[in-house]
């Protein structure tokens, strides 16, 4: 709907409408619009104020030449790295710094990070243990079985839980490299009952093993400009801090296991058949996903136990990382998927046992290469060659490859939510490739910057997979049941991520949520977009801070978002704004208000300070300063001489200030505007979190309109918010929100009802606006004759 609008000029006074500021100048007024300032770190030559990489930045990186052997008798695992670690820090390195994250699997080595324990109303007889002091060893962790520099020689270090240091024979100095060896074991979990991202699973119907073998071998932990060793213990939370770096891995495995890893297999024509090579070279231009394993040929392995081995070798270029898997029970399928913004061709594949066939060969696949591509267009170009989605009763990521769920019944059935769920899953984990994969942030000290981040563009991705999926995460109502929660069980996002409770909610939903309102509601979509395009460009292959984010996303749309940083990242407020009061006006064309007559008024005196201060006292008696009134007798006008004593006031002469307006409007002009009415709405923040204003307007003849004003109306009065409208049509209703984009906790008071109820009606008065030639005093930032006299 549009407002009619007429040629005549109104001004209309409403003494009951007067806005927040006059209301309440400055009352209520707390931090919530202050900039975040020292906050946030010192922009530097490393990380600039406009978030991106300054002219310094720098990040190491190593390389890792990998030989392993997978024991499937002893589920052991055995290898040997040899790691080339690049100083291109300004620093000199007397040590350096790996993770052994397998150490957390043991019940001596690992990092212990308790939580309170009360008695169980049950237990069953695998939980219910005695107590062991000192625990017993379980026999899981790494077992370091040499540490030697590249020629061989002994290097001495030491291992803290799940961090070992080394010290190294001479200072590492900026430009340098350190090559170095390390041969390990350790035996591989039931990942199923002992939980953790890696280890096996054993299917009891066949026998087989399904080995997902992550954080498998000491990694060099991070060293940067903001944090220098991130060497924080794992735990089992708090994920991973990696350097970029080019890995080649020979993996030597059962001969009938399938393997698929990190990077590109660079011998599949020595390790499949001529017919599974002749399947994978037609899968690398098809549209459509082929079996490269069949189904038939999965099924039969499963019943062999090969006493042969075969060695499968992978490379991978620029990844922080590197996982793969093995077993004799995969179904292996792939079809060739093209990025438009690089012209990357992609290999989109999935591995899956025949138990989730039903799921993986229709889904899989095509959710892979929807994602990949989806992403792209929000984030930054694909630029690997391989993505992977692996089935594995579970969820969790790693560059090009990632490990999900999906299983069906026995008799091939499921349910839609197992269908939707593992769609999800797969695009959220095939998703981290760009967080934190190639965007690599510090996930061990912020979760949020890789789960939320990529939580919201899953969000994006399942829209556009199905406008109708159900998304558990993304829009701003799913959030509202965790906003509701009593303060102690809520931390900020800005949290590290050992100590956060609700670590779904807080890592990942609130996060996502905030971002989707920025887009939907307070920046828009335009730029939204540009803004955080513009973040994952400046930052991928490069390790970004949560700053970093914060200032690209203001720098690249011009929005000032430190009040929603603020709010939704810093603190734990909800959002619950209501609609305290509506007050109805209608015109009154008879009364002329006070404001529109003439004021008139006599000068006493000029405007003078009424107290000589100390400043002025010791200026008058610093006789080297000379004031320029005395010397230039231009300036010696009638207010110099009466300050002097040299003239007096004529205090019988009287002075008029003409009002902006006194007529009153004609039979004609009345008509034009007698239907008009006045709503003034008091909006109450009661939950703490400012947001925009969204109302809605239903009018009595059914029509509807929608305003939304941004969240600065709450800038002088955090608490309290008023804003005057006028209709020519009556209302019926205002909703607050009527799409439930603010994650508003309580919406029971965002409606209003033309009933009576919560209104109070006032009339204001309307006359016609003089057109030219009133004297408009401080309107225009000229002071008028009363107020250079000192009158108010």
């Amino acid at each position: 709907m549009k407002l009619k609008v007429t040629a005549l000029s109104v001004f209309i006074y409403m003494g009951a409408a007067a806005q927040n500021i006059q209301n309440n100048p400055g009352s209520n007024h707390g931090n919530k619009f202050e900039q975040l300032g020292t906050i946030l770190p010192t922009p530097n030559v490393y990380r600039t104020a406009s978030g991106a990489p300054g002219h310094a930045y720098w990040q190491n990186r190593a390389d890792y030449d990998i030989t392993t052997y997978l024991d499937e008798e002893k589920r052991n695992l055995k290898g040997s790295e040899t790691v080339t670690y690049y100083n291109n820090s300004p620093d000199d390195l007397d040590y350096i710094w790996l993770q052994l994250d397998e150490n957390q699997q043991s019940s001596v080595k690992k990092a212990d990070f308790q939580f309170s324990s009360s008695l169980p109303q049950a237990s069953n007889d695998q939980q219910l243990k005695v107590s062991e002091f000192p625990a017993k060893d379980n026999g899981f962790g790494v077992n370091l079985e040499k540490v030697t520099d590249f020629s061989g020689n002994p290097l001495k270090y030491t291992v803290n839980k799940t961090m070992m240091r080394i010290d190294l024979p001479k200072i590492l100095k900026k430009g340098e490299k350190f090559v170095f060896k390390i041969d390990w074991n350790y035996n591989i979990p039931n990942r199923i009952k002992m939980g953790g991202r890696g280890g096996y699973e054993n299917f009891p119907e066949d026998g087989n093993d399904l080995y997902t073998i992550t954080q498998w071998f000491p990694r060099m932990c991070v060293y940067s400009d903001f944090h220098g060793w991130q060497n924080h213990q794992f735990t089992g939370r708090g994920e991973f801090a990696l350097v970029f770096g080019n890995y080649k891995v020979s993996m030597n495995v059962p001969a009938d296991h399938i393997v698929a890893g990190t990077g590109e297999c660079k011998n599949y024509e020595q390790v499949l058949t001529s017919d599974q090579f002749s399947r994978y070279k037609k899968s690398e231009n098809a549209s459509e996903p082929i079996e490269i394993i069949t189904l038939d040929e999965a099924k039969k392995a499963e019943k062999t136990r090969s006493k042969q081995r075969k060695t499968w070798i992978f490379e991978a270029k620029d990844v922080r990382d590197f996982a793969w898997t093995s077993s004799r029970k995969f179904v292996w399928d792939a079809m060739k998927v093209t990025i438009p913004e690089n012209n990357n061709n992609v290999m989109a594949m999935s591995l899956y046992p025949k138990e989730a066939y039903g799921l993986y060969r229709p889904y899989s696949t095509k959710a892979v290469a929807h994602t990949i591509k989806t992403y792209s267009e929000y984030t930054v170009p694909y630029p690997y060659p391989v993505a992977q989605s692996i089935e594995a009763a579970n969820g969790m990521e790693y560059p090009m490859i990632c490990f999900n769920y999906g299983r069906t019944e026995k008799d091939g059935t499921y349910s839609e939510g197992i269908k939707n769920g593992m769609i999800g899953v797969i695009i959220h984990e095939v998703g981290h490739n760009f967080f934190p994969m190639i965007i690599n942030s510090d996930e061990r000290q912020w979760s949020w910057m890789d789960e939320g981040l990529n939580t919201f563009t899953e969000y994006l991705t399942e829209e556009k997979w199905d406008n109708k999926f159900p998304s558990r995460r993304g829009p701003a109502h799913t959030i509202v049941d965790y906003m509701k929660l009593p303060k102690d069980q809520l931390e900020p996002i800005m949290s590290n991520s050992e100590n956060i409770i609700q670590f779904g909610p807080n890592a990942y939903a609130k996060p996502a949520t905030g971002l989707n309102i920025l887009r939907e509601t307070i920046m828009g979509r335009e730029l939204f977009d540009k803004a955080f395009k513009t973040y994952s460009k400046r930052w991928a292959f490069k390790h970004p801070e949560p700053a970093d984010f914060f200032r690209t996303m203001e720098d690249a749309s011009g929005e000032d978002l430190d009040w929603f940083w603020r709010g939704w990242f810093y603190g734990t407020d909800p959002v619950d704004i209501a609609i305290d009061k509506v007050t109805i006006a209608t015109p009154d064309f008879d009364a002329t208000p006070k404001e529109a007559k003439d004021i008139k008024y006599k000068v006493d005196k000029p405007l003078q300070n009424d107290f000589t201060d100390i400043s002025k006292i010791r200026n008058i008696e610093d006789k080297t300063i000379s004031f320029e009134v005395d010397k230039d007798k231009s300036l010696q006008d009638f207010y110099y001489k009466y300050n002097r004593g040299l003239e007096k006031v004529d205090q019988n002469k009287e002075y008029t200030f003409k009002s902006e307006s006194s007529a009153h409007l004609n039979n004609k002009e009345r008509e034009i505007l007698k239907n008009i009415t006045a709503y003034q709405i008091d909006f109450l923040n009661k939950g703490g979190l400012v947001m925009p204003l969204i109302v809605e307007f239903t009018f009595e003849d059914g029509t509807k309109i929608t305003d939304k004003t941004s969240a600065q109306i709450w800038r002088h009065n955090e608490l309290k918010a008023s804003k005057t409208y006028y209709f020519d049509k009556k209302i019926k209703s205002i909703q607050l929100d009527p799409m439930r984009e603010t994650a508003d906790i309580d919406t029971s008071n965002n409606t209003w009802s033309n009933d009576g109820s919560s209104t109070t009606t006032s009339k204001f008065s309307v006359f016609k606006a003089k057109q030219e030639g009133a004297t408009r005093g401080a309107s225009n930032g000229k002071l008028n004759p009363m107020q250079a006299a000192g009158k108010k």
